[in-house]
């Protein structure tokens, strides 16, 4: 029998694998994907949002905890708990020299990036090579690693864990941490949170997936049958507006598009539906993927003109390019009449101001509604181009419920030897909406915590088996 046993393979279940071996417990990880497909949606990551007071070699300025705590309270509109939030948000302060010392490496800011390079820490290679040095790490800690076997249910008594079952195979351990995702990649269950809307469409059935297809939610169903304390809205999501081509699954960064706050977005009416410049696109992106999911045929179009080249990470793709607005319009299959109404009548509500994109300028509209309140200048400037969108699933809020130690409750009552990190919980601090690199901050606090608790649970299971003999 193994001390503890972690279920997952993204970033909190290797953050709980490693804390448990460094503490002294048997580790056995179960990764459901193959080899080359491990790492879950952690293996699309970039960056981890981190609190700072002061410079801190890659972070520039200070990015304090009150400020964190402010704009996770905006994203999430008041829906988190702010003792598990203000636990994630200073365990960020602290986890860098841990994870540098597991082989993961930051990159230094980058020029003109200001703004990010204060709140977010970019990992060197990305989110595939932090995956792949902690995995490196587990392996020669002792570690023992199971691919392509994904757990389909646990063995309990009451809300103690006895073991868990993939297909025919049992492992027992005294302890055991939940990081296996949640069920993004299941799409009867997106059809069945998001439900048919008032046109007659079930919007999940065009959604894209940004991350791992392995994501399937079983046992989330799994602990919600079994009794355990749920928490999150099942049609909330880390939710994205990415290129409408993009794949099905594993698009990652590469597919989103980051001109929104530089143009205008109009749906397939040709109607602007949102304030573009509302704030930050590291604070605001992962609204926009929700606000493309209500539109009709859950699709939208970014526009900009050649003012905004090079402001922006540039996507894989390239867009549509017209050197006229009407040509932009019929190349897009827009309504071409009413898209010039649209784009005639923000032009003439935009008001000149001193342009500046790293900062909150004075460049708005009047008169428009929506408004666009920052970033507004006229789309006159040919070359013109044009991005069609799709709502990009990211990951799913609807998990477990835990508290400061990461324990799974059932009926009100933490289980002493079973506990939950990443994805699976993360709906405890994000009740809705998303703000870079804060999913990060989740599962790194979340899966050391998670596994320093399941290796002092087994440890103390273990003592007590040999006082007793």
């Amino acid at each position: 029998m193994v001390d503890v046993l972690v279920i997952g393979g993204g970033n909190a279940a290797l953050c709980a694998a490693l804390m448990a071996r460094e503490a002294g417990a048997s580790v056995l990880l179960l990764e459901s994907a193959p080899r080359e497909w491990r790492g879950g949606n952690s293996q699309h990551t970039r960056n981890l949002r981190c609190m700072h007071d002061a410079p801190q070699d890659v972070l520039v300025e200070a990015y304090p905890e009150e400020e964190f705590w402010q704009d996770l309270l905006k994203v999430t509109g008041g829906i988190t708990n702010e003792h598990l939030a203000r636990l994630t948000i200073r365990a960020s302060s602290s986890c860098r020299p841990w994870m540098r010392k597991h082989g993961v490496r930051f990159q230094p800011p980058l020029s003109g990036a200001l703004h990010v390079a204060r709140t977010n820490a970019f990992f060197m290679g990305g989110g595939k090579a932090l995956v792949n040095a902690y995995y490196r790490s587990a392996e020669a800690l002792g570690v023992d690693i199971r691919y392509e076997t994904p757990v389909d249910s646990l063995e309990l008594d009451g809300s103690r864990f006895i073991a868990a079952r993939s297909g025919r195979q049992r492992f027992e351990a005294r302890a055991c941490v939940l990081a296996a995702g949640g069920f993004e990649s299941n799409r009867e269950w997106l059809r069945e949170a998001w439900g048919q809307n008032e046109r007659g469409e079930w919007p999940a059935d065009n959604f894209l997936i940004r991350g791992t297809r392995f994501n399937q939610g079983v046992l989330i169903k799994h602990m919600a049958d079994a009794g355990a304390d749920m928490i999150g809205d099942p049609s909330q999501s880390h939710c994205v507006a990415i290129d409408a081509r993009a794949p099905l699954y594993d698009g990652g960064i590469c597919t989103r598009i980051d001109c929104v706050s530089l143009g205008v977005v109009v749906n397939r009416d040709a109607e602007r539906f949102y304030d573009e410049g509302e704030d930050f696109w590291p604070k605001r992106y992962a609204i926009w993927g929700r606000l493309v999911a209500h539109q009709p045929g859950q699709i939208g179009y970014s526009i900009i003109d050649s003012k905004a080249i090079g402001r922006f990470m540039p996507p894989v793709f390239p867009g549509e390019k017209a050197d006229t607005l009407p040509e932009l319009a019929r190349k897009l299959g827009l309504p071409e009449a009413r898209f010039m109404e649209t784009l005639t009548r923000y032009n003439d509500s935009c008001r000149d101001g001193t342009f500046d994109h790293t900062a909150l300028d004075d460049c708005h509209t009047e008169g428009l509604e929506p408004p666009k309140t920052h970033w507004a200048r006229r789309v006159e400037t040919p070359p013109f181009y044009g991005y069609a969108l799709r709502p990009g699933i990211t990951f799913t809020y609807l998990g477990l419920k835990t508290n400061d130690r990461a324990q799974v409750h059932f009926g009100g009552t933490a289980s002493e030897n079973l506990f939950v990190a990443g994805e699976m919980m993360a709906g405890n601090v994000l009740g809705k909406g998303y703000t870079a690199g804060v999913g990060m901050s989740i599962g790194t606090a979340f899966g050391r915590i998670a596994g320093t608790q399941a290796a002092r649970a087994a440890l103390k299971t273990t003592e007590a088996t040999r006082a007793a003999v």
